[in-house]
């Protein structure tokens, strides 16, 4: 199994107590109860259903997005987890992440997501403006997300995330750094720091908001880089800050194009498995809507909605999309072990990006120079262009 990439494991719980006019996930507002009990049976039999993609690995992470994941009790995660335990092999030192709404916190529910075996919290704040909150759609306002992160602290989560947005409607500079000194003052020791982007089909894209303009959004960049930095925290990918060792080992795990199953309605995944010209990859997702996912639970096969084989060159181009977001970028070696691919099709795909100093030229490590992370998209251009000109 030396050859094959790692494997985490992604669970996605698709409901939430009610749609951001930001969010293009795949998160349904509840209506009634949550059907706690079915949905984890569910999940399961999905997990029964992809272990035919384990081939002997254990899983070095689990990652628990939504959605809002913290509608699930603590109970219904220790089964859920007891149930992971009794299929799979788990790494002794493994990663348990759970993504929590501030708008849901309660001391026993955070501390039962503690006693289930979950050991890092990922809150999403957003921000602690309640003006910026109100906008963003948030059902918390700033003290709640400032309780549920001490409670999360008491209760035992030494590893902690705080999600913020930046370049939010109406934000200025001053907010934008109010907002980073809130969430250094909690003592978080990893930072998810990210700009507000509209994506398509959400509200913000159907009804556009007035977002600060491009030179603001890049003196907001630069100023809360050295805020953050001089704190303590390194920027080891474009949106993540950490203190060091505290960095995201799951995201790490998809930025160096590693494995992952994927459960849970429309949870996507990525295996890896041995060919006759090295490695097959192939990206699987699962059916959307909630309660078809929960229908097709006698049928654990009708789960999947859809599995593609990718190319030579979307697995060359893929790898360079996630490894190239990050900071020190990855091993060279890396390449061949988690694409298949030889070197040649490496240097096919960032010879261009090299001659612009996009890229460092370097025989052990494959990285963005700061030009190169400052324009990520044009990079990733040039490293697809290059091979493309070349078919």
């Amino acid at each position: 199994m030396s050859s094959l990439p790692p494997l985490a494991l992604y669970i996605h719980v698709p409901w939430c107590v009610r749609k951001c006019p930001y969010c293009d996930f795949n998160s349904h507002t509840l209506s009634g109860a949550l059907p706690e009990t079915a949905y984890i049976d569910a999940l399961l039999a999905d997990l029964d259903a992809e272990m035919i993609n384990v081939q002997g690995r254990p899983l070095t992470s689990i990652f628990i997005g939504g959605g809002t994941p913290s509608l699930i009790s603590g109970a219904g995660y220790q089964r859920l987890l007891a149930g992971i335990e009794a299929r799979l092999t788990l790494d002794p030192d493994i990663e348990i992440t759970l993504e929590a709404n501030p708008g849901t916190f309660e001391r026993e529910r955070f501390a039962g997501f503690r006693r289930a075996g979950i050991n890092r919290l990922s809150v999403g704040v957003q921000s602690f403006d309640n003006d910026a909150l109100a906008r963003l759609g948030r059902i918390h306002d700033a003290d709640e997300a400032v309780r549920a992160i001490a409670t999360a602290r008491e209760v035992g989560f030494d590893e902690l995330n705080i999600d913020l947005m930046h370049g939010l409607p109406g934000q200025s500079m001053a907010t934008a750094m109010a907002d980073i000194d809130q969430a250094l003052s909690l003592s978080p020791t990893h930072l998810s720091w990210y700009q507000l982007t509209l994506e398509p089909n959400t509200a913000f894209y159907s009804h556009p908001p007035t977002l600060p303009e491009e030179d603001v959004l890049a003196d907001i960049q630069d100023a809360g880089q050295a805020r953050l930095e001089a704190a303590g925290f390194q920027r080891y990918e474009i949106s993540a800050w950490s203190r060091s060792g505290h960095e995201a080992r799951h995201n790490l795990n998809y930025w160096r194009f590693g494995d992952y199953l994927g459960i849970g309605a429309g949870a996507h995944g990525k295996i890896s498995r041995p060919g006759e010209e090295g490695l097959v990859i192939e990206r699987r997702w699962k059916t959307r809507q909630p309660e078809t996912y929960l229908a097709r639970h006698d049928d654990p096969r009708g789960f999947l909605a859809g599995h593609r084989r990718l190319s030579r060159d979307e697995r060359g181009l893929e790898f360079l999309m996630n490894a190239l977001r990050l900071s020190d970028g990855v091993p060279r070696a890396l390449w061949h072990q988690h694409t298949g691919l030889d070197e040649l099709r490496l240097d096919a795909h960032t010879e261009a990006a090299i001659a612009r100093e996009l890229m460092f030229e370097t025989h052990s490590r494959i990285q963005a120079t700061p030009l190169g992370l400052l324009f990520l998209n044009d990079l990733l251009a040039l490293c697809d262009d290059s091979v493309l000109a070349r078919s």
